[in-house]
């Protein structure tokens, strides 16, 4: 019931967002939850009960993936905790640069939409058939949520609370308050949805406290923008090793946004009354065209500009991330305010179209009800965007000359990694700056890369994109028969 990313043809060897083992199952999209969204996508396309049981075997998958606390990691091992404890050791633990994995803290993360996605599509499964073991989970990950959150009104990045990863001199960040990768605004949109579907109203009242720690933990003029993590006493935070206690421009770009959601939910002025000195902060940041010209790269948006991502709290002045090494034992990262020659894998600089942000603000309108009174559409959100990003190129006929005899599309594998090597810590630090913008480093980091060499492959997403295709033309000829 379970999936990873991608696979090599011949199975012997897997992926997510790092390799994998082939019992594993992973969570962050495109991943196992997805693709129970589409199969019960699948399910009201055509009727067919084989997709709805497909969707209740991912969902049983998903059960026994879930933590005793209510919530999911990234990655599950269907052989066990001591297998997963030895995957961290070895493979998790040279991924240079994703440093998430490089511990085991054997509890759950709202990181990248683990917990939350699997919990609402398992909220989705339960509002099919009424499926009690499919509603006992969910009333879990609802008490985990609810269990989880500070009394300020945030969560932390992982729970239940652990603080025993102090890395590179700084404090275990996993207990911070996160607005990361949407860690705020996803436990938000979940506990509305869960309050309309149940009727409690208890729900809501925890989602609102959240929104109103959005409003609390912005920063004041003349960086009136917002971090990606706090200390539980609500100041600016660190985070990976690139990822520097700071004011995040990009952040604050998405905080506005969901500032204009909860403005649009609630009607209370109070969640846009900060965005006009948000807006100010970021066309503060502007870059000279000197420092852009040396960013040097393209500007798609005539309207946009590019501002430094991370800004000291502090002082105001950018930091710009670098990296000197090849892997996770002779490797590091520092900040400077050189713009050249940062990290290739997690951008420096960010781009910004504060215009249209104040035209959205200037024409925004709440809504007459606080919540939809129908929370999941007609097709997740996963078959829209799966169609969409793929629409433009594929069409029907062009996915089912695609499909192989034995029933899956083949397509090129997009990033592989390094096999696992041991490396010791006893490597001195290195100034090479080889793998400065490189996703991957030398052979010892496990880290993913993109390679430009066909090896065929069979993609989750590839997957996902191709039947949310034929999905949503298979309900649109429908549509169109019964209108005749």
């Amino acid at each position: 019931g379970g999936f990873v990313w991608s696979y090599l043809l011949d199975r012997s060897r897997c992926w997510g967002e790092i390799e994998a083992r082939p019992h594993m199952m992973w969570l962050q999209s495109t991943g196992t939850p997805d693709m129970g969204e589409l199969m019960i996508d699948a399910y009201h396309a055509t009727g067919d009960e084989y997709y709805y049981e497909a969707a209740l075997k991912i969902a049983k998958a998903l059960m026994q993936a879930q933590h005793p606390s209510g919530g999911l990691n990234y990655v599950y091992d269907f052989d066990g905790e001591e297998s997963l404890k030895e995957w961290y050791r070895t493979i998790g633990a040279n991924a240079w640069r994703l440093e998430e994995f490089q511990h085991y803290y054997g509890n759950a993360t709202f990181d990248d939409d683990c917990t939350v996605s699997a919990a609402l599509f398992l909220l989705r499964l339960y509002l099919e058939k009424r499926d009690a073991e499919a509603l006992a989970t969910v009333e879990k990950a609802i008490g985990f949520v609810i269990d989880s959150q500070y009394p300020t009104g945030g969560w932390p990045q992982r729970y239940p609370l652990m603080y025993d990863h102090p890395f590179h001199g700084k404090a275990d960040y996993s207990s911070f308050v996160t607005l990361n990768d949407g860690v705020l605004a996803n436990n938000i949109n979940f506990l509305m949805k869960c309050s309309v579907v149940f009727d409690r109203p208890e729900l809501r009242e925890a989602a609102l406290n959240g929104m109103y720690l959005l409003v609390n933990l912005q920063q004041p003029y003349p960086l009136a923008g917002w971090a990606d993590q706090y200390t539980t006493d609500l100041k600016p935070a660190h985070a990976r090793s690139y990822e520097p206690r700071s004011v995040n421009t990009g952040t604050t770009v998405s905080a506005i946004r969901w500032l204009f959601e909860y403005y649009r939910q609630t009607g209370d002025s109070a969640f846009i009354k900060g965005i006009p000195a948000a807006l100010d902060f970021l066309d503060s940041q502007r870059l000279s065209a000197e420092e852009s010209e040396k960013w040097g790269r393209p500007l798609r948006d005539p309207q946009a500009f590019f501002v430094p991502r991370f800004i000291d709290p502090d002082s105001g002045i950018p930091l710009y991330v670098h990296r000197k090494g090849g892997n996770v034992c002779n490797g590091h990262y520092y900040t400077n305010q050189d713009i050249t020659r940062t990290i290739g894998h997690y951008s420096s600089v960010a781009t910004v179209n504060t215009a249209f942000l104040r035209s959205q603000l200037e024409q925004i309108q709440p809504v007459s009800e606080a919540v939809d009174e129908e929370p999941f559409g007609k097709y997740s959100e996963v078959t829209v965007r799966s169609a969409w990003m793929t629409g433009h190129v594929l069409n029907v006929e062009s996915v089912l000359s695609e499909l192989s005899a034995e029933g899956y599309w083949v397509t090129p594998l997009r990033d592989t990694s390094h096999p696992y090597i041991p490396c010791t810590s006893e490597q001195p630090l290195s100034d090479d700056m080889t793998y400065f913008n490189t996703d991957a480093g030398d052979r010892y980091d496990t880290s993913p890369y993109t390679i430009e060499e066909y090896i065929p492959c069979i993609s989750l997403k590839a997957f996902i994109s191709r039947m949310a295709i034929l999905i949503i033309n298979l309900e649109n000829q429908s549509n169109n028969e019964t209108s005749k």
